[in-house]
């Protein structure tokens, strides 16, 4: 019974998630920030895009980063250099993207919410619910890298899609989704 009353409560909130998106969208309040928030990601997929590839570059030019990436893939025997290469890579070009993005989405798509003030607490909180997005892009990067053997600049723009669609909804509804106001307190004193 335990597990059911535990279902019904998932399904109560899934119910209730997918209410708010309608309501939402309906205003067009969710539309706008989708769009703006697409908008900035279109800047912030080029920032990715630029350090991922310099970090790369600079990677393959550099004897000490080949030496560590080789004796970190033969330390985990879970990867070869290659692959330990675009991970540090898409970290870096990770860290850089979503501290932009951080900035950009508290000052613009989500000004209400956040009042347009950059603090660290909320920085913390958009960069911990982005780790989900990252684990989502490189995760997408190594499948369509490694194992469709796709370009590594297909694979990198389908990652940063996939990292899109978990970075929006993970923004919205939990790093700055609306707090519940108090309900004005409206007194007839005639």
């Amino acid at each position: 019974m335990a597990c059911y009353a535990g279902a019904m409560t998932a399904a109560s909130w899934l119910g209730a998630l997918r209410l708010q998106i309608l309501h939402g969208w309906r205003r067009g309040a969710f539309s706008r920030k989708a769009v703006l928030f697409a908008m900035i990601g279109a800047i912030n997929a080029v920032v990715d895009y630029a350090v991922f590839f310099l970090a790369r570059a600079l990677f393959t030019h550099w004897p000490g980063a080949l030496a560590l990436f080789a004796a970190t893939a033969t330390a985990c025997r879970c990867a070869g250099a290659g692959t330990v290469s675009f991970i540090v890579a898409n970290l870096i070009s990770w860290s850089v993207a979503v501290t932009n993005s951080y900035i950009l989405n508290a000052s613009i798509t989500f000004a209400a919410e956040s009042g347009r003030q950059l603090r660290w607490r909320a920085y913390f909180v958009f960069v911990t619910s982005g780790v989900a997005g990252w684990l989502a892009n490189t995760a997408t990067l190594i499948f369509t890298a490694q194992v469709l053997l796709l370009p590594v600049a297909l694979a990198k723009a389908i990652a940063i899609m996939a990292s899109f669609v978990v970075n929006f909804a993970l923004s919205h509804y939990v790093v700055f989704r609306v707090r519940h106001r108090p309900a004005l307190d409206i007194r007839d004193d005639a």
